[in-house]
């Protein structure tokens, strides 16, 4: 389960930017995901519970806003939905098709005290 290196990952993002901005505890957390990104939300809110306890961010809501996937086709020449990554493109059938958009994952915004 790669979520919960992921949510240990977004919980020091949360205590870095707690240093540097001067807040004490976190309320929510905005997290962008990529339909195509290989995160699984719901684990990546069991992952995010777990590792916030006794931290700054215990008790924090995790909103999760889903990304869709995006790719650009090679024989189109056009920006396309995918919802995999070696799906082929929607449009001609073509599997030249390179991912531009929705494998990522971000923290988008922090509400704090």
């Amino acid at each position: 389960m790669h979520e919960m290196s992921l949510a240990e990952g977004v919980l020091q993002l949360i205590e870095d930017a707690a240093r540097d901005q001067g807040f004490n505890s976190v309320r929510t957390v905005w997290l962008e995901i990529g339909q195509m990104s290989s995160v699984e939300p719901e684990a990546m809110r069991f992952c995010f519970d777990a590792v916030t306890r006794d931290s700054i961010a215990e008790g924090a809501i995790l909103e999760i806003i889903d990304t869709p996937g995006t790719g650009w086709c090679m024989a189109c020449a056009l920006t396309v939905p995918m919802q995999a990554r070696y799906d082929p493109c929607p449009r001609c059938g073509s599997y030249q098709v390179q991912a531009t958009g929705g494998t990522e994952m971000r923290v988008k915004e922090l509400e704090v005290d």
